[in-house]
Formats: structure tokens, sequence, C-alpha cells
């Protein structure tokens, strides 16, 4: 697929600016369509691939009402996802930048799919669930610059997944309940998640191809929070419990 030249122009500016560690670059603030933000994040991750990363799946955000008040964005957002770790990993604080965590469902697929596609179809792609924790990083003034975090590639860092169990009947009744410290913080439920968690994936397959890309067989997805987006201080002891799936676990060190 040939790149139009001004995008090409624009995946540049924003690549150089990357590496120079401003991930939000301030000349762009109000300046980029939620489409040209997606296609900056794109090019972006074909060159940080190119440099010697893998993608390994994708992620869509937003999905929760308790994360869209959160953030004041009413709509499905997705990036992309280059690394992951197991449970119980620890954290370095000089690991990442302004971190915080999101309790999620993560779909492994075993089928692709691509464009408009049923819950049915989506039901039988997905060859196992995780139960996981998005590691994201605010990089930027997120909320002021929705556009600009869609280039940045949504906040996302890692995930830290747990054991991987058969996709549950009834996702929407499962139950996440949230620890940090031992302290629980929050509960949420899978109907949050879109009604049902995979109809992140029906979204994600469509939106995917409004932009020549699919979902592909061995793909990770994270399927969006149950619960609001916390954030992670050194010393944090983080797991969530999902009802029926499992638990997964991660921390930071002082």
């Amino acid at each position: 697929m040939t790149i139009p030249l001004d995008e090409r122009m624009m995946i540049e500016q924003f690549w150089q600016e990357r590496q120079r560690g401003r991930y939000f670059p301030p000349a762009w603030f109000g300046r980029l369509t939620l489409d040209q933000a997606y296609r900056i994040q794109l090019g972006l991750i074909d060159r940080r691939c190119a440099a010697g990363e893998r993608q390994i799946g994708w992620k869509v955000g937003l999905t929760a009402p308790a994360i869209q008040q959160q953030f004041g964005f009413h709509e499905p957002v997705f990036g992309c996802v280059l690394d992951s770790k197991p449970s119980g990993h620890v954290f370095a604080p000089a690991d990442l930048i302004t971190p915080g965590f999101e309790n999620e469902l993560c779909m492994r697929l075993g089928a692709d799919l691509t464009g408009s596609v049923s819950l049915e179809e989506a039901r039988q792609a997905v060859a196992a669930v995780h139960p996981s924790l998005e590691i994201i990083e605010t990089r930027g003034p997120f909320t002021e610059q929705i556009a600009l975090a869609m280039a940045d590639n949504a906040q996302q860092k890692t995930v830290i997944l747990g054991e991987p169990v058969p996709l549950p009947d009834n996702r929407a009744a499962i139950e996440a309940r949230v620890s940090i410290n031992g302290q629980v913080v929050a509960t949420g439920r899978g109907d949050a998640v879109l009604g049902d968690p995979l109809n992140s994936i029906v979204w994600l397959a469509r939106k995917l191809g409004d932009y020549g890309r699919r979902l592909r067989v061995g793909d990770i997805v994270m399927t969006g929070s149950f619960t609001r987006q916390f954030p992670i201080a050194p010393g944090d002891d983080i797991e969530t419990v999902f009802s029926g799936v499992g638990a997964v676990k991660t921390a930071m060190s002082c």
C-alpha cells in the first residue's frame, strides 16, 4: 500500500521527535484528526518493527464507562502491543514513564479475522484467554490531546499475562477484583467492556480493515479494562483476580 507524501512526512516528523524523547510534539497540539493519528501510529509501529521490535498483537482501550468518564472520551480506541511479560514481573521505577495499569482479559487468536465479523465468528477465533494487566505510560497530556496519544500508541508499554484458560461462556458475568498492596480498590464486570469483551474483537477487526490491517492467528488482543485506570508507584504490589479465569500480578520495586 502506497503511503501519501503528506502522511509520510508526518510519520517522519513524529519519528524524529520520538528519537528525541518527545512523544507528544508540542507543534502538533490540537492539529491531528483521529484518523491521521492512527495512520501515524501504524507508521511508527512499522518503523519500530523494522528496527528490531516485533508486534505481537493489539489493544482496544476506552471500552468501559468508568474509564471513558475518567478520560472524557466516549468511543473505543486501538493501539499495538509489542511486548509482554509473565505474571509476577517486577518493574524498577526507571523502567516506566509515569506508569499505570488496567485490568483486562487478553484473547489469543487461533484464526485470522478481518473486516466485518460477527460475535460468533470472534468467539470461534479465540484459542485461549489470559487474565492480564495492561501497563501504560502517560508520556504527555493524554486527556487534553487524545489524538496525539493515539499517535503515540495509546499509552501502551507492555502487558502482563497470567496463565491461559479456555474462553468462558459467560464473559459478561466475570468479575475482576483489583488489589493494590493487599487492599481491594475496585471491582468490575465483563459486561462493562462493550457488553461482552468479545465485542472489542468485533470492533477491532472492522476498524483495522479501514487501515488495511487484519487480525492474524497468534495475535493477542487486550480487550479493554473492567475498571478505571490506576497509577503505579514504587513499592506497589498489584493483583487482579478474574472469577473463573485466574489471577495476574505485577509489582514495582522501591
